[in-house]
């Protein structure tokens, strides 16, 4: 059986990308000729992945009329009619949180809509068996992310944010393969350090129980966060295109 569901996070505004977020997320920031965020949903459907469910907030209107303008059909969640507010309630846990119902106990494909992934690191993630996986890609600047601590050569430790000493270089791409255990995880995980319902958090509890096995990714992939970032993805499209 192969995964078809795949959830993405696209709540937040993107406030490190300055103006250019101040009235639409930055998932919406255009790059050459379509927004961000139409390039990972190609790449998704390239995958093979039939079913989308976006979870929206930040100016969601806009994120319904970039579906609709791009012709994507996917389903909307719109986490803050869900949970409340940012203030009330905010993290990489929320999403999963709002779609318990629509997911049931299929096993899915959960990633972030401000990072970008290949079709062939998309596909490699559809693994459909009783393991939980995270993607990890080597970085030469893992303290910038969370580490992922291996426990033996397949299974996942811990994961240890940004940490100050060096502890290794297999950095969390934010790109998972979830089973429906995750969903009993994120309603008992409480605040980060950050005052955020880490999703993190949940999978080191899933760790424990050694359900969370590491999967290396070897292709791009890209954190779209920063004003800096729009020139960078550009280089790697013209780049791709050119291979």
């Amino acid at each position: 059986m192969r995964i078809n569901k795949v959830v993405i996070a696209a709540a937040g505004q993107g406030t490190r990308m300055l103006e250019l977020s101040k009235e639409k997320s930055k998932h919406l920031i255009c790059v050459k000729d379509k927004p961000f965020l139409a390039y990972l949903l190609d790449n998704i459907y390239k995958a093979g992945y039939q079913e989308v469910i976006l979870v929206v907030g930040y100016e969601a209107r806009l994120m319904e009329k970039f579906l609709k303008d791009f012709n994507y059909n996917a389903k909307v969640v719109n986490q803050f009619e869900i949970l409340g507010p940012k203030e009330k309630e905010y993290g990489t846990a929320c999403p999963i949180k709002c779609v318990k119902d629509l997911v049931k106990e299929e096993n899915f494909i959960y990633l972030v809509g401000d990072n970008f992934y290949t079709v062939e690191d998309l596909e490699q993630m559809n693994m459909d068996d009783s393991f939980c996986y995270v993607a990890g890609l080597k970085h030469k600047e893992p303290e910038k992310f969370g580490v992922l601590i291996p426990d033996g050569d397949d299974f996942l430790e811990e994961i240890i944010e940004k940490p100050k000493e060096f502890v290794g270089d297999l950095v969390n791409t934010s790109l998972y393969k979830f089973t429906p255990e995750i969903f009993e995880k994120v309603f008992k995980i409480g605040k980060s350090p950050r005052g955020e319902y880490e999703i993190t958090d949940a999978i080191t509890m899933l760790a424990k129980e050694r359900k969370v096995k590491i999967k290396k990714i070897n292709n791009f992939w890209m954190d779209f966060g920063r004003p800096e970032d729009i020139e960078k993805f550009c280089k790697f499209l013209n780049e791709d295109k050119n291979k």
